[in-house]
């Protein structure tokens, strides 16, 4: 998964992960996390026979194709985006007549997984969700959110895939939101920006990763003409 992706990642992972994995994508906005989650599995996917699943719940998949042919990133024919901010308007109209009957999200990606594998059996492999944070401002009942991400994350897990799950958070912020999805997932990246000798340099860093060995240090990023590459540890000084 990391060391047949973007250039470089074999600078941080020493050994290689099998699935299943669930991986949080964290940062602020503005870090690169979408297109990191593309280029993942855009380049993961080339010489695979395997195929991939990119939910989106805030921006359209038409945004997300313009985003990535910007950044020189090829969309595989075996990655499929399933846009779902259609959805969240048709709720959002529902909830303005006063319809009380509202899309159970969870359920919904639960079934679009399940149908992504019966067409494609253990090919299918690798799942993006862009984000949790949207995902969670759909859900109404925030109680028992642990419990709730505890069987979302099993379902995953179930389905043998690396999952990337997208989520917003501060440089200095914890790695969860409501659900302790920090604790409960396989592994945990930050990507970030950091200004080492006065420059401004995009980074990633693996915070964890269960049985794998990584750098635990900042690495430098960056996008060119030809996509995303990491570059080494940045300098402290």
């Amino acid at each position: 998964m990391f060391k047949d992706s973007i250039p470089g990642l074999e600078k941080v992972f020493k050994n290689d992960i099998d699935r299943p994995k669930i991986m949080l994508v964290t940062g602020p906005p503005g870090s690169m996390k979408t297109s990191f989650c593309y280029s993942i599995m855009s380049m993961y996917l080339r010489d695979k026979n395997e195929f991939g699943l990119y939910a989106t719940l805030e921006e359209t998949a038409d945004s997300h194709m313009s985003n990535m042919n910007s950044m020189g990133v090829k969309v595989s024919a075996k990655m499929q985006i399933s846009d779902m901010t259609d959805l969240r308007e048709i709720d959002q109209i529902d909830e303005v007549i006063g319809d009380e009957v509202q899309t159970d999200y969870v359920l919904f990606i639960e079934k679009m997984i399940q149908r992504f594998r019966r067409t494609h059996g253990d090919k299918f492999s690798v799942f993006v969700l862009d984000s949790l944070g949207a995902l969670y401002s759909l859900m109404e009942n925030e109680k028992n959110m642990r419990k709730k991400m505890f069987y979302f994350f099993k379902m995953l897990r179930d389905n043998n895939l690396h999952s990337f799950i997208i989520m917003e958070r501060s440089l200095d912020g914890e790695s969860q939101l409501l659900g302790n999805e920090g604790f409960l997932a396989d592994g945990i990246l930050m990507l970030g920006l950091d200004r080492p000798r006065g420059k401004l340099v995009r980074f990633l860093q693996v915070e964890k990763m269960r049985a794998a060995e990584h750098s635990m240090e900042r690495h430098a990023i960056e996008v060119g003409k030809s996509g995303m590459t990491v570059l080494g540890p940045l300098l402290s000084t």
